[in-house]
């Protein structure tokens, strides 16, 4: 007798219409990677799916067999909610859907990664409150923790062309095809660059975190023209929609 799979811990990043009455789920898990999983009647009123699948709050997941003719999308069996911190709201909300659109298009599907799916938990709660510093230094740790794990990020501890060491004193950029590059003209020093890879190669996102709190305006500079590169695109829809609401509500 077969015995069933093991619920899977997942997040909706982000959701489709199948039909009148069905969903289309992108599901990001910690053990399969990002996957796409048919919600048949979630649209319904009465449905046990409409108050589970949502946005930035933990669930645990249970698959069936996928659809007829649809080999890379799974069938949603059962689905609750696993605890987790509050809704986002506000900036939060926007910062919250800048990950999932990251993820969604840099991430492969079926492509498993427990670091990062353990740093997106990680980030979610700090996002939420007032503390805009705390918030922009979590989105930097987890771009770098994304960047790295899908092998897009050169080791920050050598200039990647001469693979001398960077010194602490020195000034560097990441250039998309060059890796670490000596940049005088200002960019992140190199006493932060070692300590964000000493972070990372301990494993400590809360610590990787904390670096990326003390040179926030190089790594966002930095990072952003780095992941618009890996993009190809140079704006994203949650920063395009970010900006458009802050030019309203400016005077």
């Amino acid at each position: 007798m077969a015995t069933r799979a093991a619920p899977l811990n997942a997040f909706v990043l982000h959701h489709y219409d199948w039909s009148e009455t069905s969903l289309i789920l992108d599901v990001f898990t910690r053990e399969q990677g990002r996957i796409a999983v048919a919600a048949k009647g979630a649209k319904r009123p009465y449905s046990q799916f409409r108050s589970v699948l949502l946005p930035f709050q933990r669930i645990l997941m249970s698959l069936g067999r996928t659809p007829a003719g649809e080999s890379e999308v799974h069938n949603l069996r059962g689905a609750e909610w696993a605890g987790g911190a509050p809704m986002l709201s506000g900036a939060a909300l926007f910062s919250g859907f800048y990950l999932n659109e990251l993820l969604m298009k840099l991430l492969a599907r079926q492509d498993p990664h427990p670091a990062l799916f353990d740093a997106y938990v990680a980030t979610l709660p700090q996002l939420a409150g007032d503390d805009d510093p705390r918030a922009q230094a979590a989105l930097r740790a987890f771009e770098l923790t994304l960047l790295r794990e899908i092998g897009l990020l050169p080791d920050l501890s050598v200039v990647t062309l001469t693979q001398q060491p960077v010194q602490p004193r020195g000034v560097y950029d990441l250039h998309p095809e060059a890796g670490v590059v000596a940049n005088g003209d200002g960019g992140v020093t190199g006493a932060t660059l070692l300590a964000l890879q000493a972070a990372q190669d301990a494993g400590q996102h809360e610590r990787l975190s904390a670096v990326c709190g003390t040179a926030l305006v190089p790594l966002k500079l930095t990072l952003r023209n780095l992941l618009h590169y890996h993009l190809g695109s140079p704006l994203l829809r949650t920063r395009q929609v970010m900006l458009d609401v802050q030019k309203l509500i400016e005077p």
